[in-house]
């Protein structure tokens, strides 16, 4: 039986490690992206007196893949936006129950985000939207909203599941909180 479980562990942490190599290679390559069309539009722009037709359109499908696919690795690597003041004032104690409750509470938040941006971009499906520049199905572009928002909310989930599991307070699977190391 014990030989089950740790296999079943060993390819979670195979697949996890698989999953945050492809967002590192999502997320370079959207920043990358989105700086050579902004600076390759400005210098077209100033060179040849037009813009790209296309520079727009591909830079928001960048910043939207790389707003919600970044949320999955901001959460992984403690890096997220916090609001922590009362948490950073709280003795030891409270610190635990809170890095256990925060993170469950946001897991549910981008759970049921999730959820709606599945319902919104069927909706787009099944319109047909396209974008006008280069006709790229719009529901492609938004796509990255339900599946960040659901990813982000499994590294929650796993962060509360660290924090249970664990006597130290950690704001991520791999990040002590700075104030009890």
């Amino acid at each position: 039986m014990k030989s089950i479980g740790s296999g079943f562990l060993k390819i979670l942490t195979i697949l996890d490690s698989a999953l945050h190599t492809v967002e590192k290679i999502i997320l370079k390559w959207a920043v990358i992206i989105i700086a050579f069309m902004t600076i390759g539009n400005v210098l077209n722009r100033m060179i040849f007196g037009s813009s790209w037709f296309f520079a727009a359109e591909i830079s928001r499908l960048c910043i939207i893949v790389a707003t919600f696919m970044g949320i999955s690795y901001a959460a992984r690597k403690g890096r997220h936006i916090s609001m922590s003041a009362l948490f950073d004032l709280s003795p030891k104690p409270v610190k635990n129950v809170l890095a256990t409750i925060i993170p469950l509470v946001t897991a549910i938040i981008l759970f049921v985000l999730g959820y709606y941006a599945i319902q919104y971009t069927a909706g787009i499906y099944a319109s047909g939207r396209t974008t006008a520049a280069i006709q790229f199905p719009f529901w492609l572009m938004v796509l990255a909203l339900p599946v960040g928002l659901f990813l982000g909310g499994l590294q929650f989930l796993r962060n509360m599941y660290t924090n249970i599991t664990n006597r130290e307070v950690y704001l991520a699977q791999e990040k002590k909180d700075y104030d009890e190391q």
